[in-house]
């Protein structure tokens, strides 16, 4: 078997450029997230006040992330 063509190779060039502010948002939303996730593992929030927090961190930090992780 011979190949001729190799399909979806990854070129740097296709990279997303992040700032530092990228990364401070990226960086605060997944502390939101793990502050918010303790906090409804011990009880004190319910799980329709955490999807609430949630859909909260998701607009307030605006990550890159959070569209790959509902």
């Amino acid at each position: 078997m011979n190949i001729t063509q190799i399909q979806g190779v990854f070129r740097p060039e296709q990279m997303i450029k992040r700032t530092d502010d990228d990364m401070r948002r990226e960086f605060g939303y997944i502390a939101a997230c793990q502050i918010t996730q303790k906090l409804l593992d011990k009880g004190l929030i319910t799980p329709g006040e955490f999807d609430k927090i949630m859909a909260k961190n998701r607009e307030k930090f605006s990550p890159a992330i959070a569209k790959i992780i509902p």
